[in-house]
């Protein structure tokens, strides 16, 4: 709900309206492992036999970071309604955000891979995902993104943080509440620590969140850090995730 104070604003912010999914991580600790086609974090993937695992750049095995299946999702365009995302980052240099792989897999009808006796216990020794978590989606609305670079909204002539600073206290928190992007999402306004990498070029200024994973009960990127997914809208659009790229920071 818009707080009070931003009525006059109202016009504007609808300008800046972006739906998204909303993702629930639930730890998942106990046997058995989730099912290959469920959508997760961490865990062991849904892979085609004629697709080959995917290896880091020492040739050693990645491990699934996240896994999303849309048929389990509410629709929401322009994402997939069908089909499994997945993220794949390698168990000992996901640091460096370069060794990642980005799958997708339009049909889940063909025989899937079921030997996963070489994802042994050290490859996940390293990983920001101590537990398999269970995934829940729900549609939400958000109207603005303090360190999106696309939420380039004035208050009043002031920028975010100018005004903001004009407020008392309570509504600074209530104006942080309404415009900070925390938790796991696809899609809206993505959250960051430090700058948001794609307004570093007009290349990628406009491109779109996929996905974000936050800090969570077992989840950690360095120092409290933030996991995105991005991609282009054209890219989204034609299906085409191999343009997408992996990125993260942290305090």
């Amino acid at each position: 709900m818009l707080p009070e104070f931003l009525g006059s604003f109202r016009s504007q912010l609808e300008q800046y309206r972006l739906d998204y999914l909303k993702i629930l991580a639930e730890p998942h600790r106990d046997a058995p492992a989730l099912p290959l086609t469920q959508s997760k974090f961490l865990g062991t993937p849904f892979l085609p036999i004629s697709v080959p695992y995917p290896l880091d750049e020492l040739g050693k095995p990645m491990i699934l970071l996240a896994q999303i299946n849309f048929a389990e999702t509410p629709a929401l365009e322009p994402y997939p309604t069908h089909g499994l995302l997945q993220l794949f980052v390698s168990a000992t240099n996901w640091y460096s955000m370069d060794d990642h792989c980005i799958l997708y897999h339009p049909s889940l009808e063909t025989e899937p891979q079921t030997d996963f006796s070489f994802l042994t216990p050290d490859l996940y020794e390293d990983s920001p995902i101590y537990v398999e978590h269970t995934l829940t989606f729900s549609r939400e609305t958000e109207y603005g993104g303090t360190q999106d670079c696309r939420f380039d909204m004035t208050f009043e002539g002031l920028e975010y943080y100018e005004y903001q600073k004009t407020l008392p206290k309570a509504q600074q928190k209530q104006l942080d509440a309404y415009c900070y992007n925390t938790g796991h999402k696809i899609g809206g306004y993505a959250l960051f620590n430090q700058q948001d990498p794609r307004d570093c070029s007009v290349a990628t200024n406009t491109h779109v969140l996929l996905l974000q994973i936050d800090i969570d009960e077992e989840i950690m990127f360095g120092d409290s850090g933030v996991a995105h997914v991005f991609i282009s809208p054209e890219a989204l659009k034609s299906r085409d995730f191999e343009q997408a790229y992996f990125q993260w920071d942290c305090c």
